[in-house]
């Protein structure tokens, strides 16, 4: 597309628990998520004959999945005069826990979609850029708002984890997202060889977990019964927690993440959990005024702890990723170092 700016914005995502981590039925991992009210990514691309990365401390990471994409099989267009400038105007943050890596290659895939004129859905996007290879929560709620339950991979084959379900939320419901500053969660490297010491769970755990899913999480979402739906969501955490303990050290990451998680609990939050390995936290509630009070009892109790971080809070998102397009020249958005 010529004299165009191709735009993306994608929401950070939430971890709401895994299904199994035994595969003894030939799927491993599934899961359980949602996109979180922010913080959000945005990255612009726009037409160039090689490729040029501009932008904030994601500029590298956002680099190697352009070249992963134009290199792709779904792309075939790594030819003179098909590369782009790519620039990352805002990033999320890495390594807490909302899925940061797969946000970043997922809307650098988009955007060179977008701008190269390339028919591909979320799923063939995420293969491109070689992400989803262990959860796909974040390829579905790039895709598209609401809860998402994946179904697993198969451990027999390549490919992402297939969308069983999709379930908007209640407006009235509110998530308030706690980012502490706090130790990093397990990632690369460290997160492979974590998920190998880790021993199989019962599997009268994998069997809980997807009993509470299916007879209790996702019933009460579709009758709009916050207290049930928190309770389930609670359960769930409470049991992968257990499973996580021997690398993790503890049900949640030990420091402010657990802290956060029962003081939320203590403050009314409906249901309550750590996405990842953190050290994001959130819980749930009904009501913006709700919401409102139990960020403001958050951040406070991070400013007393002298632990820096940020707090974001609203309704879970309706919608996934945002696409737009700009003429050239015409941005307001123009990254500035």
């Amino acid at each position: 597309m010529k004299d165009t700016v191709v735009y993306v914005e994608t929401a950070a995502r939430l971890h709401f628990g895994l299904l199994d981590l035994g595969g003894t039925l030939g799927r491993l991992f599934g899961g359980i998520g949602a996109a979180a009210p922010a913080p959000t990514l945005l990255l612009s691309a726009s037409p160039a004959a090689t490729l040029e990365v501009a932008g904030d401390d994601a500029a590298g990471r956002a680099a190697a999945f352009a070249r992963r994409f134009l290199d792709s099989e779904r792309a075939a267009i790594h030819r003179p005069g098909r590369g782009a400038r790519l620039c990352v105007h805002r990033s999320l943050p890495p390594h807490a826990g909302l899925g940061s890596g797969t946000q970043l290659a997922l809307a650098v895939g988009r955007a060179l979609a977008e701008l190269h004129e390339i028919d591909v859905d979320s799923a063939g996007l995420a293969q491109a850029v070689g992400r989803a290879r262990r959860s796909a929560i974040g390829t579905w709620t790039f895709a598209g708002g609401g809860l998402v339950v994946e179904g697993g991979r198969r451990t027999d084959a390549d490919g992402v984890a297939p969308l069983l379900a999709r379930l908007p939320f209640p407006p009235a419901w509110h998530c308030v997202v706690a980012v502490p500053d706090a130790t990093p969660g397990m990632n690369g490297g460290a997160e492979d060889a974590a998920f190998a010491k880790l021993p199989p769970p019962p599997e009268a755990d994998a069997a809980r977990v997807a009993h509470l899913a299916l007879m209790a999480l996702l019933p009460a979402l579709v009758e709009g019964d916050l207290p049930a739906f928190g309770a389930a969501l609670t359960a769930i955490q409470a049991i992968n927690g257990r499973w996580f303990a021997p690398v993790q050290g503890g049900t949640f990451a030990p420091g402010p993440s657990e802290e956060l998680v029962r003081r939320m609990t203590e403050w009314g939050a409906a249901g309550v959990g750590q996405s990842s390995w953190g050290p994001t936290v959130y819980g749930i509630v009904e009501g913006a005024d709700c919401a409102a009070r139990l960020a403001d009892q958050v951040g406070s109790l991070l400013s007393r702890s002298g632990v820096a971080g940020n707090v974001y809070e609203g309704p879970f998102r309706a919608g996934g990723a945002r696409v737009w397009h700009e003429p050239a020249g015409e941005s307001q958005l123009s990254y500035k170092p």
